[in-house]
Protein backbone atom coordinates (compact mmCIF):
# COMPACT_ATOMS: atom_id res chain seq x y z
CA UNK A 1 0.00 0.00 0.00
CA UNK A 2 1.43 3.39 -1.09
CA UNK A 3 0.61 6.70 0.56
CA UNK A 4 -0.33 9.67 -1.63
CA UNK A 5 2.36 12.32 -1.91
CA UNK A 6 1.59 15.71 -0.40
CA UNK A 7 2.11 17.41 -3.78
CA UNK A 8 0.17 14.78 -5.73
CA UNK A 9 -2.40 17.16 -7.19
CA UNK A 10 -0.34 20.35 -7.52
CA UNK A 11 -0.47 22.15 -10.88
CA UNK A 12 0.18 25.67 -12.09
CA UNK A 13 -3.48 26.63 -12.43
CA UNK A 14 -3.50 27.08 -16.20
CA UNK A 15 -6.21 25.74 -18.47
CA UNK A 16 -5.13 22.14 -18.93
CA UNK A 17 -5.75 19.76 -21.87
CA UNK A 18 -7.61 16.61 -20.87
CA UNK A 19 -4.78 14.29 -21.93
CA UNK A 20 -2.25 16.28 -19.90
CA UNK A 21 -4.45 16.17 -16.81
CA UNK A 22 -4.88 12.43 -17.14
CA UNK A 23 -1.16 11.88 -17.75
CA UNK A 24 -0.27 13.85 -14.61
CA UNK A 25 -2.78 11.97 -12.49
CA UNK A 26 -1.76 8.53 -13.62
CA UNK A 27 1.93 9.37 -13.21
CA UNK A 28 1.47 10.56 -9.63
CA UNK A 29 -1.10 8.07 -8.38
CA UNK A 30 -0.32 4.56 -7.21
CA UNK A 31 -2.37 1.73 -5.68
CA UNK A 32 -3.35 2.55 -2.10
CA UNK A 33 -5.14 -0.69 -1.19
CA UNK A 34 -3.90 -3.92 0.34
CA UNK A 35 -4.43 -7.44 -1.00
CA UNK A 36 -6.51 -10.44 -0.02
CA UNK A 37 -7.42 -13.89 -1.29
CA UNK A 38 -10.82 -14.28 -2.94
CA UNK A 39 -12.52 -17.53 -3.91
CA UNK A 40 -13.15 -17.74 -7.65
CA UNK A 41 -16.89 -17.35 -7.11
CA UNK A 42 -16.25 -14.00 -5.41
CA UNK A 43 -13.40 -12.76 -7.63
CA UNK A 44 -15.38 -11.55 -10.65
CA UNK A 45 -15.07 -7.79 -11.03
CA UNK A 46 -12.06 -7.63 -8.72
CA UNK A 47 -8.53 -6.57 -9.70
CA UNK A 48 -5.75 -9.18 -9.76
CA UNK A 49 -2.94 -8.29 -7.36
CA UNK A 50 -0.43 -10.89 -8.58
CA UNK A 51 0.53 -12.60 -11.81
CA UNK A 52 -0.90 -16.09 -12.28
CA UNK A 53 1.39 -18.72 -13.83
CA UNK A 54 -0.11 -21.95 -15.12
CA UNK A 55 1.20 -25.13 -13.52
CA UNK A 56 -0.38 -27.43 -16.12
CA UNK A 57 -1.26 -27.66 -19.76
CA UNK A 58 -4.78 -26.91 -20.98
CA UNK A 59 -6.06 -29.14 -22.43
CA UNK A 60 -4.04 -31.75 -20.52
CA UNK A 61 -4.06 -34.20 -23.43
CA UNK A 62 -4.61 -34.33 -27.17
CA UNK A 63 -8.34 -34.64 -27.77
CA UNK A 64 -11.02 -34.69 -30.42
CA UNK A 65 -12.67 -31.45 -31.52
CA UNK A 66 -15.72 -33.26 -32.95
CA UNK A 67 -17.82 -36.38 -32.70
CA UNK A 68 -16.43 -38.83 -35.24
CA UNK A 69 -13.72 -41.42 -35.85
CA UNK A 70 -10.05 -41.40 -34.85
CA UNK A 71 -7.67 -42.86 -37.45
CA UNK A 72 -4.06 -42.92 -38.57
CA UNK A 73 -3.82 -40.61 -41.58
CA UNK A 74 -1.35 -42.91 -43.26
CA UNK A 75 -4.00 -45.68 -43.23
CA UNK A 76 -6.22 -43.63 -45.57
CA UNK A 77 -6.23 -43.96 -49.33
CA UNK A 78 -5.60 -40.80 -51.31
CA UNK A 79 -7.41 -42.15 -54.38
CA UNK A 80 -10.58 -43.83 -53.08
CA UNK A 81 -12.74 -44.29 -50.00
CA UNK A 82 -11.15 -46.20 -47.14
CA UNK A 83 -12.94 -48.99 -45.22
CA UNK A 84 -11.68 -49.54 -41.65
CA UNK A 85 -13.02 -51.77 -38.88
CA UNK A 86 -14.49 -49.99 -35.86
CA UNK A 87 -12.58 -51.24 -32.83
CA UNK A 88 -13.55 -49.31 -29.74
CA UNK A 89 -15.02 -46.18 -28.29
CA UNK A 90 -13.55 -43.13 -26.55
CA UNK A 91 -15.66 -40.44 -24.85
CA UNK A 92 -14.89 -37.44 -22.64
CA UNK A 93 -13.91 -38.84 -19.27
CA UNK A 94 -13.80 -42.38 -20.70
CA UNK A 95 -10.62 -42.94 -22.76
CA UNK A 96 -10.14 -45.97 -24.97
CA UNK A 97 -8.03 -47.64 -22.31
CA UNK A 98 -5.54 -49.22 -24.69
CA UNK A 99 -3.34 -48.31 -27.58
CA UNK A 100 -5.07 -47.99 -30.97
CA UNK A 101 -3.74 -50.34 -33.61
CA UNK A 102 -2.82 -49.38 -37.13
CA UNK A 103 -5.53 -50.17 -39.65
CA UNK A 104 -8.48 -49.63 -37.31
CA UNK A 105 -10.79 -46.73 -36.49
CA UNK A 106 -12.10 -45.78 -33.04
CA UNK A 107 -15.43 -44.09 -32.42
CA UNK A 108 -14.57 -40.86 -30.60
CA UNK A 109 -16.57 -38.00 -29.12
CA UNK A 110 -15.84 -34.31 -28.60
CA UNK A 111 -13.33 -33.74 -25.80
CA UNK A 112 -12.31 -37.38 -25.54
CA UNK A 113 -8.54 -38.02 -25.23
CA UNK A 114 -6.94 -39.20 -28.45
CA UNK A 115 -5.97 -42.85 -28.04
CA UNK A 116 -2.35 -43.74 -27.52
CA UNK A 117 -0.37 -45.58 -30.16
CA UNK A 118 -0.01 -49.32 -30.47
CA UNK A 119 2.82 -49.45 -27.93
CA UNK A 120 0.74 -47.52 -25.37
CA UNK A 121 2.74 -44.31 -25.65
CA UNK A 122 1.15 -40.95 -26.46
CA UNK A 123 3.44 -40.28 -29.40
CA UNK A 124 2.75 -41.99 -32.69
CA UNK A 125 -0.94 -42.61 -32.05
CA UNK A 126 -3.87 -41.79 -34.33
CA UNK A 127 -3.48 -38.27 -35.63
CA UNK A 128 -6.70 -37.43 -37.49
CA UNK A 129 -10.43 -37.33 -36.69
CA UNK A 130 -13.20 -37.64 -39.29
CA UNK A 131 -16.52 -35.94 -38.55
CA UNK A 132 -19.30 -38.52 -38.14
CA UNK A 133 -21.53 -36.80 -40.70
CA UNK A 134 -18.83 -37.22 -43.37
CA UNK A 135 -18.60 -40.98 -42.88
CA UNK A 136 -20.82 -44.03 -43.29
CA UNK A 137 -21.00 -46.95 -40.86
CA UNK A 138 -21.69 -50.43 -42.25
CA UNK A 139 -22.79 -53.52 -40.30
CA UNK A 140 -22.02 -56.97 -41.73
CA UNK A 141 -20.89 -60.42 -40.68
CA UNK A 142 -17.40 -59.07 -40.01
CA UNK A 143 -18.69 -56.47 -37.58
CA UNK A 144 -18.86 -52.69 -37.89
CA UNK A 145 -16.82 -50.79 -40.43
CA UNK A 146 -16.58 -47.08 -41.21
CA UNK A 147 -16.33 -45.83 -44.78
CA UNK A 148 -14.08 -42.76 -44.94
CA UNK A 149 -14.18 -40.50 -48.03
CA UNK A 150 -11.05 -39.05 -49.60
CA UNK A 151 -9.98 -35.46 -49.01
CA UNK A 152 -9.39 -35.19 -45.25
CA UNK A 153 -6.21 -33.37 -44.17
CA UNK A 154 -3.71 -34.87 -41.79
CA UNK A 155 -4.32 -33.74 -38.20
CA UNK A 156 -7.87 -32.59 -38.91
CA UNK A 157 -10.20 -32.09 -35.94
CA UNK A 158 -7.49 -32.93 -33.41
CA UNK A 159 -6.79 -30.51 -30.58
CA UNK A 160 -3.28 -30.61 -29.17
CA UNK A 161 -2.29 -30.77 -25.54
CA UNK A 162 -1.52 -27.29 -24.25
CA UNK A 163 -2.89 -25.49 -27.31
CA UNK A 164 -4.85 -23.15 -24.98
CA UNK A 165 -2.41 -22.84 -22.05
CA UNK A 166 1.12 -24.12 -21.63
CA UNK A 167 2.50 -24.90 -18.17
CA UNK A 168 4.76 -22.03 -17.12
CA UNK A 169 2.87 -19.39 -19.11
CA UNK A 170 1.62 -16.25 -17.37
CA UNK A 171 -2.13 -16.34 -17.94
CA UNK A 172 -3.25 -13.41 -15.75
CA UNK A 173 -1.31 -10.28 -14.85
CA UNK A 174 -1.40 -8.04 -11.79
CA UNK A 175 -3.69 -5.07 -12.36
CA UNK A 176 -6.06 -6.98 -14.65
CA UNK A 177 -9.77 -6.57 -13.93
CA UNK A 178 -11.25 -10.04 -13.66
CA UNK A 179 -14.11 -10.66 -16.07
CA UNK A 180 -16.03 -13.94 -16.36
CA UNK A 181 -13.54 -15.19 -18.95
CA UNK A 182 -10.58 -14.62 -16.61
CA UNK A 183 -12.42 -16.49 -13.86
CA UNK A 184 -13.02 -19.37 -16.24
CA UNK A 185 -9.36 -19.41 -17.29
CA UNK A 186 -8.25 -19.57 -13.64
CA UNK A 187 -10.62 -22.49 -13.09
CA UNK A 188 -9.29 -24.26 -16.18
CA UNK A 189 -5.81 -24.49 -14.63
CA UNK A 190 -7.23 -25.81 -11.37
CA UNK A 191 -7.23 -22.69 -9.19
CA UNK A 192 -9.88 -22.19 -6.54
CA UNK A 193 -8.90 -18.65 -5.48
CA UNK A 194 -6.98 -15.60 -6.65
CA UNK A 195 -4.95 -12.87 -4.97
CA UNK A 196 -6.81 -9.61 -5.52
CA UNK A 197 -6.66 -6.01 -4.34
CA UNK A 198 -9.07 -5.06 -1.61
CA UNK A 199 -11.92 -2.85 -2.85
CA UNK A 200 -11.14 0.86 -2.89
CA UNK A 201 -13.01 2.48 0.00
CA UNK A 202 -14.82 5.56 -1.26
CA UNK A 203 -17.05 7.96 0.67
CA UNK A 204 -19.38 10.31 -1.18
CA UNK A 205 -21.47 13.21 0.06
CA UNK A 206 -23.55 16.15 -1.06
CA UNK A 207 -23.67 19.55 0.63
CA UNK A 208 -26.27 22.30 0.57
CA UNK A 209 -29.41 23.32 2.40
CA UNK A 210 -31.26 23.31 -0.92
CA UNK A 211 -30.56 19.61 -1.60
CA UNK A 212 -33.13 16.98 -0.59
CA UNK A 213 -33.38 13.22 -0.71
CA UNK A 214 -35.59 11.84 -3.49
CA UNK A 215 -39.04 11.21 -2.09
CA UNK A 216 -38.90 14.02 0.47
CA UNK A 217 -41.34 16.92 0.39
CA UNK A 218 -39.64 19.52 -1.78
CA UNK A 219 -39.94 23.13 -0.61
CA UNK A 220 -39.67 26.18 -2.82
CA UNK A 221 -36.08 26.50 -4.03
CA UNK A 222 -35.25 22.89 -3.19
CA UNK A 223 -33.89 20.26 -5.60
CA UNK A 224 -33.56 16.51 -5.39
CA UNK A 225 -30.07 15.04 -5.12
CA UNK A 226 -29.54 13.35 -8.50
CA UNK A 227 -25.75 13.56 -8.72
CA UNK A 228 -25.09 11.55 -5.57
CA UNK A 229 -27.18 8.68 -6.85
CA UNK A 230 -25.43 8.78 -10.22
CA UNK A 231 -22.09 8.64 -8.39
CA UNK A 232 -23.24 5.73 -6.25
CA UNK A 233 -24.11 3.77 -9.38
CA UNK A 234 -20.83 4.69 -11.11
CA UNK A 235 -18.77 3.60 -8.11
CA UNK A 236 -20.71 0.39 -7.60
CA UNK A 237 -19.94 -0.52 -11.21
CA UNK A 238 -16.23 -0.07 -10.49
CA UNK A 239 -16.40 -2.48 -7.55
CA UNK A 240 -15.65 0.18 -4.96
CA UNK A 241 -16.69 -0.23 -1.34
CA UNK A 242 -18.89 2.84 -1.09
CA UNK A 243 -20.07 4.72 1.98
CA UNK A 244 -22.92 7.14 1.39
CA UNK A 245 -22.55 10.05 3.82
CA UNK A 246 -25.77 11.59 2.59
CA UNK A 247 -26.50 15.31 2.42
CA UNK A 248 -24.53 17.65 4.68
CA UNK A 249 -25.95 21.04 5.72
CA UNK A 250 -24.27 24.33 4.91
CA UNK A 251 -22.47 24.23 8.24
CA UNK A 252 -18.69 24.32 8.28
CA UNK A 253 -18.32 22.50 11.60
CA UNK A 254 -20.58 19.65 10.50
CA UNK A 255 -18.80 19.37 7.15
CA UNK A 256 -15.40 19.40 8.86
CA UNK A 257 -16.33 16.68 11.35
CA UNK A 258 -17.71 14.47 8.58
CA UNK A 259 -14.71 14.91 6.27
CA UNK A 260 -12.18 14.39 9.07
CA UNK A 261 -13.82 11.15 10.17
CA UNK A 262 -14.34 9.89 6.62
CA UNK A 263 -10.69 10.53 5.69
CA UNK A 264 -9.57 8.23 8.50
CA UNK A 265 -11.52 5.25 7.17
CA UNK A 266 -11.56 5.72 3.39
CA UNK A 267 -9.13 5.90 0.49
CA UNK A 268 -11.02 8.55 -1.48
CA UNK A 269 -13.69 11.18 -0.81
CA UNK A 270 -15.88 12.41 -3.67
CA UNK A 271 -18.46 15.16 -3.96
CA UNK A 272 -20.08 17.17 -6.72
CA UNK A 273 -20.88 20.91 -6.65
CA UNK A 274 -20.40 23.12 -3.60
CA UNK A 275 -16.80 23.99 -4.45
CA UNK A 276 -17.20 27.75 -5.08
CA UNK A 277 -16.04 30.46 -2.64
CA UNK A 278 -19.32 32.12 -1.62
CA UNK A 279 -20.37 32.75 2.00
CA UNK A 280 -22.42 29.56 2.12
CA UNK A 281 -19.96 27.38 0.21
CA UNK A 282 -18.04 25.78 3.08
CA UNK A 283 -16.78 22.64 1.37
CA UNK A 284 -13.72 24.05 -0.39
CA UNK A 285 -12.62 26.05 2.65
CA UNK A 286 -13.03 23.02 4.90
CA UNK A 287 -11.03 20.72 2.62
CA UNK A 288 -8.26 23.33 2.43
CA UNK A 289 -8.20 23.68 6.21
CA UNK A 290 -8.04 19.94 6.81
CA UNK A 291 -5.52 19.16 4.07
CA UNK A 292 -4.79 20.43 0.58
CA UNK A 293 -7.03 21.50 -2.29
CA UNK A 294 -6.15 22.41 -5.87
CA UNK A 295 -8.55 23.53 -8.59
CA UNK A 296 -7.81 22.24 -12.06
CA UNK A 297 -9.36 24.06 -14.99
CA UNK A 298 -9.68 21.53 -17.76
CA UNK A 299 -9.93 22.54 -21.40
CA UNK A 300 -13.03 20.40 -21.94
CA UNK A 301 -16.74 20.96 -22.52
CA UNK A 302 -18.76 20.14 -20.55
CA UNK A 303 -16.70 20.02 -17.37
CA UNK A 304 -13.87 22.45 -16.80
CA UNK A 305 -13.53 22.95 -12.99
CA UNK A 306 -12.41 19.91 -11.01
CA UNK A 307 -11.10 20.06 -7.44
CA UNK A 308 -8.41 17.59 -6.43
CA UNK A 309 -6.93 17.41 -2.98
CA UNK A 310 -6.00 15.36 -0.01
CA UNK A 311 -7.11 14.97 3.60
CA UNK A 312 -4.65 12.83 5.52
CA UNK A 313 -4.02 9.76 3.34
CA UNK A 314 -7.35 10.07 1.53
CA UNK A 315 -7.62 11.62 -1.92
CA UNK A 316 -10.38 14.19 -2.43
CA UNK A 317 -12.19 14.66 -5.76
CA UNK A 318 -14.64 17.52 -6.22
CA UNK A 319 -16.65 17.24 -9.43
CA UNK A 320 -18.82 19.88 -11.15
CA UNK A 321 -22.43 20.24 -10.06
CA UNK A 322 -24.12 20.14 -13.45
CA UNK A 323 -25.06 16.50 -14.03
CA UNK A 324 -23.64 16.18 -17.55
CA UNK A 325 -20.40 17.93 -16.57
CA UNK A 326 -20.18 15.70 -13.50
CA UNK A 327 -20.60 12.58 -15.62
CA UNK A 328 -18.05 13.63 -18.24
CA UNK A 329 -15.37 14.61 -15.71
CA UNK A 330 -15.97 11.43 -13.76
CA UNK A 331 -15.60 9.23 -16.84
CA UNK A 332 -12.65 11.18 -18.26
CA UNK A 333 -10.66 11.93 -15.09
CA UNK A 334 -12.05 10.44 -11.88
CA UNK A 335 -12.73 6.94 -13.19
CA UNK A 336 -9.16 6.22 -14.43
CA UNK A 337 -7.76 7.84 -11.27
CA UNK A 338 -9.90 5.58 -9.06
CA UNK A 339 -8.89 2.53 -11.08
CA UNK A 340 -5.22 3.44 -10.60
CA UNK A 341 -5.72 3.85 -6.84
CA UNK A 342 -7.51 0.48 -6.81
CA UNK A 343 -4.57 -1.29 -8.49
CA UNK A 344 -5.84 -1.60 -12.07
CA UNK A 345 -3.58 -1.18 -15.08
CA UNK A 346 -6.20 -1.02 -17.87
CA UNK A 347 -7.42 2.47 -17.09
CA UNK A 348 -8.82 4.14 -20.19
CA UNK A 349 -11.87 3.03 -22.16
CA UNK A 350 -11.70 2.14 -25.84
CA UNK A 351 -13.08 4.59 -28.40
CA UNK A 352 -14.74 3.38 -31.59
CA UNK A 353 -15.05 5.01 -34.99
CA UNK A 354 -18.56 5.98 -36.12
CA UNK A 355 -19.90 8.36 -38.72
CA UNK A 356 -21.06 11.81 -37.61
CA UNK A 357 -24.67 12.47 -38.54
CA UNK A 358 -24.40 16.20 -37.83
CA UNK A 359 -22.38 19.34 -38.48
CA UNK A 360 -20.72 21.04 -35.54
CA UNK A 361 -18.55 24.08 -34.86
CA UNK A 362 -16.35 24.31 -31.77
CA UNK A 363 -13.64 26.47 -30.25
CA UNK A 364 -10.01 25.44 -30.78
CA UNK A 365 -7.76 24.20 -27.94
CA UNK A 366 -10.71 22.59 -26.17
CA UNK A 367 -11.92 19.00 -26.16
CA UNK A 368 -15.66 18.53 -26.48
CA UNK A 369 -17.92 15.63 -25.64
CA UNK A 370 -21.20 15.51 -27.54
CA UNK A 371 -24.11 13.36 -26.44
CA UNK A 372 -25.25 11.11 -29.27
CA UNK A 373 -27.53 8.23 -30.12
CA UNK A 374 -26.45 5.64 -32.69
CA UNK A 375 -28.44 4.46 -35.67
CA UNK A 376 -27.55 2.35 -38.70
CA UNK A 377 -27.12 4.41 -41.85
CA UNK A 378 -28.16 3.47 -45.37
CA UNK A 379 -24.66 2.15 -46.09
CA UNK A 380 -24.76 -0.09 -43.01
CA UNK A 381 -22.34 2.04 -40.96
CA UNK A 382 -23.18 3.29 -37.50
CA UNK A 383 -24.14 6.97 -37.52
CA UNK A 384 -24.04 9.23 -34.43
CA UNK A 385 -26.93 11.68 -34.08
CA UNK A 386 -26.50 14.62 -31.73
CA UNK A 387 -28.94 15.28 -28.91
CA UNK A 388 -30.67 18.58 -29.80
CA UNK A 389 -30.03 20.36 -26.48
CA UNK A 390 -26.45 20.85 -25.26
CA UNK A 391 -26.90 22.27 -21.74
CA UNK A 392 -24.71 20.73 -19.02
CA UNK A 393 -27.72 20.47 -16.73
CA UNK A 394 -29.92 18.37 -19.05
CA UNK A 395 -29.78 14.93 -17.46
CA UNK A 396 -32.27 13.51 -19.97
CA UNK A 397 -29.63 14.02 -22.67
CA UNK A 398 -27.54 11.31 -21.01
CA UNK A 399 -30.51 9.00 -20.63
CA UNK A 400 -31.39 9.28 -24.31
CA UNK A 401 -27.78 8.95 -25.51
CA UNK A 402 -25.79 5.80 -26.26
CA UNK A 403 -22.53 7.55 -25.53
CA UNK A 404 -20.29 10.50 -26.30
CA UNK A 405 -18.56 11.67 -29.46
CA UNK A 406 -15.15 13.04 -28.53
CA UNK A 407 -13.80 15.96 -30.58
CA UNK A 408 -10.12 16.76 -30.16
CA UNK A 409 -8.62 20.14 -29.36
CA UNK A 410 -7.50 20.56 -32.97
CA UNK A 411 -11.00 20.15 -34.39
CA UNK A 412 -12.90 23.38 -35.07
CA UNK A 413 -15.36 22.30 -37.76
CA UNK A 414 -17.04 18.92 -38.00
CA UNK A 415 -18.83 18.01 -41.22
CA UNK A 416 -21.62 15.46 -41.42
CA UNK A 417 -20.28 12.14 -42.67
CA UNK A 418 -16.85 12.49 -41.02
CA UNK A 419 -15.62 9.53 -38.99
CA UNK A 420 -15.36 10.47 -35.30
CA UNK A 421 -14.33 8.86 -32.00
CA UNK A 422 -17.24 7.43 -30.03
CA UNK A 423 -17.24 6.41 -26.36
CA UNK A 424 -20.18 4.09 -25.65
CA UNK A 425 -21.60 4.24 -22.14
CA UNK A 426 -21.43 0.44 -22.09
CA UNK A 427 -17.64 0.75 -22.24
CA UNK A 428 -17.52 2.64 -18.92
CA UNK A 429 -20.41 1.03 -17.08
CA UNK A 430 -18.25 -1.65 -15.48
Amino acid sequence: MVQLRDDCFVNDGTLMPADTALEILLDRLHPVVGTETAALRAAAGRIAAADVVATRDVPPHDNSAVDGFAVYFDDLSAAADTRLPLAGRAAAGHPLGRGQKRGEAVRIFTGAPMPAGEDGGEDGGPDTVLMQEDCTVEHDADGEHVIIPVGIGKGANRRSRGEDVRAGATVLTAGQRLRPQEIGLAASIGLTSLTVYRPLRVAIMSTGDEIYEPGADLPSGGIYDANRYSLLALLDALGCEVTDLGILPDDRAAIGDTLRSAAEHHDTLITSAGMSVGEEDHLSATVSALGQLHFWKLAIKPGRPVALGQIGRAAFIGLPGNPVAMMVTFLRLARPALLRLAGATDLEPHLYKVQAGFDHTKKPARREYIRVRLATGEDGNLVAHKFPREGAGILTSLVEADGLVELSEDTTQLTKGTMVDFLPFTEVSR
